[in-house]
């Protein structure tokens, strides 16, 4: 008896050792997330007011009248795409519609700035398709008039290309589970299909679909590459800008302050209308809304509809690198290009190992113990991803920098040794940054796969004497194993074509595929960018392959 109350008091201690454990990396990678945003306050308010005061009597207007249209005309694009491509292969039948649901989510897989190098390659004054116009007509540079590709409008246009998806996959999801009852209602009241739909489908499709416009928004506050190559002034390439063309660390955090609160402002109303906008099925059964087959110009019609953004979004640009790629004189395969891949996977897997552990033991918090804490932690956790990458450069140099700066002055004064920057320009701290951006994606992806796990499972592990850990480790971890390897690749993909964080906190001589890709690019050698745009592009395929399975499926 003695024996078993001893096991029994060492198992309560050791779990309550590893709750503590959980606890406290739990609160390290809430802070971790918190760090960023509050140094890019602390930083913007200590930098005096003569700089953004000559902010805004200069750029800052031009940056935030550009950046809402960038907005404005993305939110717009991804909401008629994805919405429209959603309702026509959920609610209709017609000739390709099974190849077109899988194929719609492929332009996933692009980075908006590898689509905009492609276009420049044929759609720029001395591209293939100017170039043959004037060839055939006889016409000059200036007796014709051709829409400029390096423009806000053809941002917002590769911006709509790559993001879309992320509205086709949720507003596909909701009107999968709608029950055609109130549909055919509406029907029955002599509403025609597109009044039926307008009045009904939609309005119950309301929550998903703005949840993925504002992820495709959020996203486009983020982008770098391609408003950067197409030079558009927004609040990302100002911050750019200041921090290394006018060394201005003041402006580069005033700057990111603002689009820090543009992108809050951006999640707290994802987050209201997620939760208030709520619509449920009255009805005791379930009806299967029933698919209208199509024939004649309307099959064709929603054929071409559909394969549009396919066309464009994917097929068109994947010709058009592999033909760049030939013509260029990068060799993937020589001793430099190798050591680019190198450090991308590198950084990639190191980053995805870190994100989903950090994920694992936030979400593993949370469910043993629910409440004010863990819910905090988790809330801070997945403020990174509205974060843009930037501003998490910014948010964390500038306290690292300052650390660094510190210590080596006291190792001088003190023992005449200079320390250096041992944190400030490390693989670490960038790894740290990216674990910031992207620990919401891994939280998602992990609590989806942890609400399969009943608490039964839990009890009957504890009640075997097992500890928390014992229990993560042996039950939670075999069965969200799915799960934890989707997180990982989402992570490892997202990392890979990662370009504003990494180019401002990339050790030196540490360059990696993006940032090659964007360096070719803004010397004019399209051809060369091509090359490790193209590996990008291909390792940015598998979680796309992953999720084209899925749809399949359901």
């Amino acid at each position: 008896m003695a024996q078993i109350e001893y096991s029994q008091n060492g198992s309560r201690n050791r779990g309550v050792r590893g709750t503590r454990l959980l606890a406290g990396v739990a609160s390290v990678v809430a802070a971790a997330c918190l760090l960023p945003m509050l140094a890019v306050v602390l930083a913007a308010f200590t930098g005096g007011t003569e700089t953004i005061s000559h902010l805004m009597e200069t750029v800052l207007p031009r940056y935030t009248v550009t950046t809402l249209i960038l907005v404005t005309l993305v939110a717009a694009g991804t909401f008629c795409i994805g919405t429209g491509a959603a309702w026509l292969v959920t609610m209709t039948r017609f000739p390709g519609v099974r190849f077109l649901e899988i194929a719609l989510v492929l332009p996933l897989a692009f980075p908006a700035y590898v689509l905009a190098y492609a276009y420049t390659f044929i759609l720029d004054h001395p591209g293939i398709v100017q170039t043959t116009l004037r060839d055939v007509t006889g016409w000059g540079p200036r007796d014709y008039w051709f829409p400029e590709i390096r423009s806000t409008e053809g941002a917002a246009v590769m911006l709509i290309l790559v993001l879309y998806p992320y509205v086709y996959l949720l507003a596909r999801a909701a009107f999968a589970q709608q029950s055609a009852t109130a549909f055919l209602a509406a029907r029955a009241l002599g509403n025609n299909p597109w009044l039926a739909f307008k009045r009904v489908s939609l309005p119950m499709a309301r929550p998903a679909i703005a949840g993925g416009v504002l992820l495709a928004v959020m996203e486009t506050i983020a982008d770098f590459g391609t408003v950067s190559y197409f030079g558009v002034q927004t609040f990302a390439t100002g911050i750019y800008t200041s921090w290394f063309s006018m060394a201005d660390r003041a402006a580069a955090a005033q700057l990111a302050l603002c689009l820090l609160m543009f992108a809050l402002l951006m999640a707290v109303a994802e987050r209201t209308q997620r939760g208030r906008a709520k619509y449920y099925q009255t009805g005791k059964q379930h009806m299967a809304q029933p698919a209208a087959h199509l024939t004649g110009w309307r099959a064709t019609g929603a054929f071409v509809l559909c394969v549009v953004p396919v066309l464009f979004g994917f097929l068109l640009p994947v010709v058009i690198l592999v033909i760049m790629g030939l013509e260029s004189e990068q060799n993937l395969l020589s001793q430099r290009y190798l050591g680019f891949i190198q450090n991308s996977l590198i950084l990639a897997g190191t980053a995805a190992v870190v994100t989903v552990s950090a994920a694992i033991s936030i979400g593993f918090f949370q469910r043993l113990r629910p409440g004010r804490v863990s819910s905090i932690a988790a809330y801070l956790a997945r403020l990174g991803y509205a974060v843009p990458g930037g501003v998490i450069a910014v948010g964390l140099i500038v306290p690292f920098a300052g650390f660094d700066n510190a210590l080596d002055a006291w190792m001088r004064e003190t023992f005449d040794i200079s320390t250096g920057l041992l944190v400030t320009g490390s693989i670490w701290l960038l790894v740290a940054a990216y674990m910031v951006r992207f620990l919401a994606a891994a939280l998602s992806a992990y609590e989806g796969g942890q609400s399969t796990v009943h608490a039964n499972m839990d009890a009957a592990a504890r009640s075997l004497g097992q500890t928390p850990l014992g229990t993560l480790r042996r039950v939670h971890l075999p069965i969200l194993t799915p799960s934890l390897l989707t997180a990982l690749l989402i992570v490892f993909v997202d990392v890979m074509k990662e370009l504003p964080a990494t180019l401002i906190m990339r050790p030196f001589n540490f360059d990696t595929l993006a940032v090659q890709a964007y360096r070719l690019a803004s010397d004019e050698r399209l051809e060369g960018a091509a090359v490790p745009s193209l590996v990008i592009l291909a390792v940015g395929l598998l979680p796309v392959i992953l999720i084209c399975r899925q749809v399949g499926r359901r």
